[in-house]
């Protein structure tokens, strides 16, 4: 009986231990998240006036720009993947790796042949377990995005796409990373980066009697595409990171609150345990001394 009890107080200290971990983690993702937030937010602005510069080109030139036109032919998809670099975020990468899975699946099923892009720890060790290979990987800063890191991504696509299939070129791209909604909503996203979709929104109330101005580009509007749409991609490609930064540790702070949960189910349980093996024991105790005075009462 003693051995179950310190069995049973060794499982008490451990479950604690975890819990302090558990708890700090929680404590550092709450703080973060803060300021991931509001870095979403800071770009929002800069993204939309990029997004409404090249939709402006777009809508108001007859410009025929590789990374607007639809190609006749597809035959390479480049997909780029955004996890993270660390664990205990529940199913934050996992998530995307099997939504990366079933869009490279339904590319393939349309007889165009996938290349992967990699962003983060996870998705590198799940390609890397599965000997399965990767046109390029970015690790580490994963839960604090630099633009540096997203300007490399966005040379990278756009150079492999500007070039022919012959030379290892594909022929479009899409974007797999979480999308932060809430504290505790985090929805996977696919958006096709490139050729560029334009897609007008419905007009409100109030834009709807706005009257929108004649534009005129200089020096003429192929080279301010030329100039916009690698900004464009660098912006979307970071607005990316960005929300997977924020969903990220979001994903963490509640797997780490479930985990505290969870220790303090244990503590719980195993302590109650404790308590019934030590009252055993005591109870046994009192039965051989009752009945080893009893032995000798008789022995008189």
């Amino acid at each position: 009986m003693g051995a179950q009890l310190r069995v049973y107080r060794q499982k008490i200290r451990s479950a604690q231990t975890t819990k302090k971990i558990t708890r700090a983690m929680e404590l550092i993702s709450a703080s973060r998240i803060q300021k991931a937030q509001q870095r979403v937010a800071a770009s929002a602005p800069y993204s939309r006036a990029i997004t409404r510069a090249v939709s402006a080109v777009a809508t108001y030139s007859n410009v025929d720009h590789p990374l607007t036109s639809e190609r006749e032919k597809l035959d390479t998809a480049a997909i780029v993947v955004f996890t993270s670099d660390r664990g205990l975020a529940g199913a934050f990468s996992s998530s995307i790796l099997k939504e990366a899975e079933q869009l490279a699946e339904l590319l393939r099923s349309e007889g165009k042949k996938v290349v992967f892009y990699l962003l983060g720890r996870k998705a590198v060790g799940y390609f890397s377990f599965r000997k399965r290979a990767s046109v390029a990987s970015w690790t580490g800063g994963t839960d604090q995005p630099v633009f540096e890191t997203a300007k490399e991504i966005a040379d990278a696509v756009v150079e492999a796409y500007n070039l022919d299939d012959e030379e290892g070129g594909v022929d479009e791209i899409h974007l797999v990373y979480n999308r932060f909604v809430s504290m505790v909503t985090q929805t996977p996203e696919v958006v096709r980066l490139l050729p560029l979709e334009i897609v007008e929104g419905e007009a409100t109330e109030t834009e709807s009697h706005e009257v929108y101005p004649l534009y005129e580009f200089e020096p003429d509007a192929e080279t301010v595409l030329d100039k916009l749409l690698p900004i464009y991609v660098e912006s979307r490609i970071f607005n990316a990171m960005l929300q997977s930064a924020a969903a990220e540790h979001a994903a963490r702070q509640k797997a780490m609150k479930s985990a505290s949960d969870n220790a303090d189910n244990l503590i719980r349980d195993y302590t109650r345990l404790a308590n019934n093996a030590r009252q055993t024991e005591i109870t046994q105790q009192i039965s051989e001394i009752v009945g080893g005075a009893d032995a000798l009462a008789s022995a008189k």
